[in-house]
């Protein structure tokens, strides 16, 4: 009873007048950035971060997690229209949405995607509230050396779930902690780092980071691409609503795709993409025909939506009640709270109950807002499409100036924006992923600082970490997590020496 109470006080948060506002505002960009190929959430958030700041904290996070999940909803458009996705979560959706529209069913598609991402939204909204409020309990039980451990756990499940190579996402892990030093000395106050350059004495700012790495490095590296104009298949959109059939073969991927996302969503580190491709694979071993993914199956365009809505979701659970991102739109929104002066974590619901449940009435409030949105405006996205990329390309630099100089009116800002936008374009070339850099730069001072006051507490021991039974745990599942890939590689090579001999 208490906790629809809370949930009922988080409904008159969110449909407050101006915070319906932002909530709209939110998910309809989200939708363009999602339908828009190239540009994803990360880019999003990281151009908008700058407008934020003179918004209430919740209207804040209001709209930038509508953002978030507005953009999973509008990728599947290019993928079932156009076989782009337009963002990375939509890549499994074009195996089966593309063939549905070639075989003249992309309206029932288009439909599916968008009823089965409102389904999952709405069951994992439901979770989230019962869910986070325990874990945050629970989390009133750490010190300083748990939350050191935890945050070492994240880093090292983000290194072991990277796209790449495992070398390259630990390097840049180190990356964004040596970035994460710069500026004032938490604890006593001395420059580190700044080398006489008044600009760097709060550090490399978070929004000139971002925007370097997700807006500057993917024009560059979109300006570079030759992009033909695909085919799209506005004159067979019609009849968005599923029939029966369709809604008995899907009504089940949705329900496994929704409960999956989300708790896979929940494990720091762990992409979006992850969980798509997981309900993709299930559904096809499930299936009566599995040979028929692949041309044309509803099932698979029904399970991975549901899934991505539900993960994007799953990923505010740790980042609420523990103050863990995982991942880097996750660890924007952690910024933008920590720049409106509050700390996420356990605290949160007691301190500050207005954003917490606020935040969680506007995921359903967003989520009836995308069903409304998403099937009349299709037609609308079919016209964005055809905008030549150069002219998006050249608005986003523009909004990538814009957004750099006036978080602090600084010129020195943009062209801390501009380095960052060079190293994240090489960063791309060399397959360098960017949210391990970007996730180790918004955590690096918190982790500073449960260090050093860990030690404080312990006088200088480090046996602190491995006395206390949560955080050795922690410590022993991160180097378990570490460790893993060499045992699996060593394995892999005793086979293939077996097989040879």
């Amino acid at each position: 009873m208490e906790i629809l109470n809370q949930l009922l006080f988080g409904f008159s948060v969110a449909l407050q007048p101006m915070n319906l506002i932002y909530c709209f505002f939110g998910v309809l960009v989200g939708t363009l950035i999602g339908v828009l190929p190239g540009v994803g959430p990360a880019a999003a958030l990281s151009l908008l971060l700058p407008v934020t700041f003179h918004v209430p904290p919740v209207s804040t996070i209001i709209l930038l997690a509508g953002i978030t999940y507005g953009a999973m909803y509008g990728g599947s458009t290019t993928s079932i229209l156009v076989n782009i996705p337009g963002e990375a979560a939509s890549v499994v959706t074009c195996l089966d949405g593309y063939q549905m529209a070639r075989k003249g069913r992309a309206g029932p598609a288009l439909g599916i995607a968008a009823f089965g991402s409102f389904i999952a939204g709405t069951i994992t909204v439901f979770i989230l509230v019962f869910l986070a409020p325990t874990l945050a309990n629970a989390a009133l039980k750490f010190g300083p050396p748990e939350y050191f451990t935890l945050m070492v756990l994240g880093l090292s499940i983000m290194v072991y779930l990277a796209r790449g190579s495992i070398i390259n996402a630990l390097i840049m892990v180190c990356f964004g902690l040596i970035l994460g030093t710069i500026g004032l000395d938490p604890m006593v106050g001395v420059p580190r780092f700044v080398y006489r350059m008044n600009t760097l004495m709060d550090g490399v700012g978070l929004v000139q980071v971002v925007i370097g790495l997700f807006g500057v490095s993917e024009v560059l590296i979109n300006v570079e691409r030759s992009f033909k104009q695909e085919e799209i298949f506005e004159t067979k959109i019609k009849g968005l609503l599923p029939n029966r059939e369709d809604w008995r073969r899907s009504i089940g991927p949705i329900g496994r795709g929704s409960i999956l996302g989300f708790f896979l969503g929940i494990i720091p580190g762990m992409s979006v993409v992850i969980p798509t491709f997981v309900s993709y694979v299930i559904e096809k071993k499930l299936s009566k025909h599995p040979e028929k993914f692949g041309t044309g199956m509803i099932e698979g365009v029904a399970g991975p939506e549901a899934a991505n809505n539900a993960a994007s979701t799953g990923t505010l659970v740790p980042m609420l009640s523990l103050g863990i991102p995982t991942g880097a739109s996750t660890a924007l929104l952690l910024g933008a709270l920590m720049i409106h002066g509050i700390r996420p974590g356990p605290l949160l619901i007691q301190d500050a109950p207005e954003i917490f449940w606020g935040v969680v009435a506007s995921l359903y409030v967003g989520n009836v807002m995308l069903l409304v949105l998403n099937l009349p405006l299709i037609g609308l996205w079919v016209k964005i499409l055809k905008i030549p990329y150069h002219f998006l390309f050249s608005l986003i630099l523009l909004l990538c100036i814009v957004g750099s100089y006036i978080t602090n009116n600084n010129p020195y800002d943009v062209i801390i924006m501009v380095v960052f936008g060079l190293v994240g374009y090489l960063m791309k070339k060399f397959d360098y992923e960017a949210a391990p850099l970007v996730l180790a730069l918004v955590l690096g001072p918190m982790m500073e600082t449960a260090l050093r006051r860990s030690l404080v507490i312990s006088d200088g021991g480090f046996a602190i970490f491995f006395t206390r039974p949560i955080s050795a745990s922690f410590l022993i599942v991160a180097l378990l997590v570490l460790l893993s890939p060499l045992v699996l590689r060593k394995k892999r090579l005793r086979e293939e020496l077996r097989a040879a001999e």
